[in-house]
């Protein structure tokens, strides 16, 4: 199916605005834009999972719920079987964003649980879910989610990362990187140094736990700073975890 931005643009306005004569903002419209790249990847992660009984996706650190929501109508239902969409946002008002855009939501065989709470929080948390999506997860929220999808044997992760603030553990561990190698403290030099370290830190963090990962532009740089799609699916090959294993600990700088 092509999503289209003149599709999403319709269903993001009737679930989120439902007003006459009120037209998107740009940022929702750029919002369109990125969830046209994003549901692709959705619809190729739930085509290649296809379990025989219910299918189940969360959605983390949420937000509104868009990706949730949106990958509900479009790529659950048409599906005909049946559905679950997790919904993980700490902020109450999102939440409730997210709750009155479901009484618009046409999807009728598709489930959506709703949890107010850190991502963080185990409990929040389904046993093996088909796919866990998170579109601009910030700071360290991307790496909870990466170890909650460890921790939880999902079998298909796509995450977008979104900002990188010192809270990130690998961030510390770049700038230890950093100093040890006499790299510039420009601000732009050092920025992109250290970003290099904490993507290549998730994505053998993946590997090494069994996940074949890669990492893809979902969306132009000019649209979003933040286009890098990590796309992890388990597969649990022991050579590929061992390989794995071993540059973590030469990057971590323990082998």
């Amino acid at each position: 199916m092509t999503f289209s931005r003149a599709l999403i643009d319709e269903l993001l306005h009737r679930l989120f605005i439902n007003a006459p004569a009120t037209s998107l903002r740009d940022e929702d419209r750029r919002k369109s834009d990125e969830m046209a790249g994003l549901l692709a990847e959705v619809e190729r992660a739930v085509a290649r999972r296809a379990p025989k009984g219910e299918l189940v996706l969360v959605d983390a650190a949420a937000g509104k719920a868009t990706v949730g929501l949106v990958a509900a109508e479009l790529i659950l239902a048409p599906r005909g079987r049946p559905a679950r969409v997790r919904v993980i946002e700490r902020e109450p008002k999102r939440v409730a964003a997210c709750r009155d855009a479901i009484a618009r939501l046409r999807a009728p065989c598709v489930a959506i649980e709703l949890v107010t709470t850190d991502v963080g929080d185990p409990a929040a948390w389904p046993n093996q879910p088909d796919l866990v999506v998170a579109l601009h997860a910030c700071g360290p929220a991307s790496d909870v989610i990466i170890d909650q999808s460890l921790a939880v044997r999902a079998h298909a992760l796509l995450l977008a990362p979104c900002c990188t603030s010192k809270d990130v553990s690998a961030a510390a561990l770049a700038q230890r990187r950093a100093e040890q190698l006499g790299m510039p403290r420009h601000a732009e030099v050092r920025r992109r140094f250290v970003q290099s370290i904490v993507d290549a830190e998730r994505t053998l963090r993946l590997e090494a736990a069994g996940w074949q990962t890669t990492v893809v532009s979902f969306v132009a740089p000019t649209l979003t700073p933040h286009n890098l799609l990590w796309r992890a699916q388990r597969v649990g090959e022991p050579g590929r975890m061992a390989g794995a294993a071993d540059q973590l600990a030469r990057l971590r700088g323990t082998g």
